[in-house]
């Protein structure tokens, strides 16, 4: 009984070592695979966004409470800093992203026998990322409103394609974490 309590109250502070390994090898991975395989995976100017796919899939294997989902987002946003592409801006949309998905997790969603939850909780994290990351190229770097809305289908196109990805992995993932 006490080890019951224990438990209980470690699980309350926060992440395990083992949630923060499997965290960290997700966005490690994530980051790896935008910036080699990205390029080469290309479907009609949409490519999956690993970043977004694998935080994605952490917070829904961790299942990390809000401030843990936002430390998530933050990290991926650092990690973006790294990479090729627009400075500081990816801050703002990941943590939306992570924020996004907190929320949707939360929404049983499925077909049948499926648990597609982590289908449409990805798309829509991924589109209130991209969606997020576009305003913010827009207000920022005083874009076009003609290239704004020319984003419109590339993000909705990552999105399909990070989701299916997450959908595909979350259950081997869970079984083999056994969560």
């Amino acid at each position: 009984m006490a080890e019951k309590r224990v438990l209980k109250n470690e699980e309350t502070k926060g992440f395990s070592i083992q949630d923060l390994i499997l965290v960290a090898v997700l966005l490690a991975a994530g980051a790896v695979l935008k910036l080699f395989v990205g390029s080469v995976v290309n479907f009609f100017g949409m490519k999956p966004n690993f970043i977004i796919a694998s935080y994605c899939l952490a917070i829904l294997l961790v299942r990390p409470k809000l401030p843990g989902c936002a430390i998530i987002g933050l990290l991926a946003g650092a990690i973006c800093q790294f990479l090729p592409g627009t400075p500081w801006l990816n801050f703002i949309s990941e943590f939306l992203g992570a924020v996004a998905m907190y929320f949707m997790i939360r929404v049983p969603f499925r077909f049948g026998k499926m648990d597609a939850n982590p289908l449409l909780a990805t798309f829509v994290s991924t589109v209130i990322s991209g969606g997020s990351f576009v305003v913010c190229l827009f207000v920022f770097m005083h874009m076009e409103t003609s290239g704004l809305v020319a984003y419109i289908p590339i993000v909705l196109g990552t999105a399909a394609i990070g989701s299916v990805l997450v959908q595909l992995l979350y259950v081997p993932l869970k079984k083999v974490l056994k969560r």
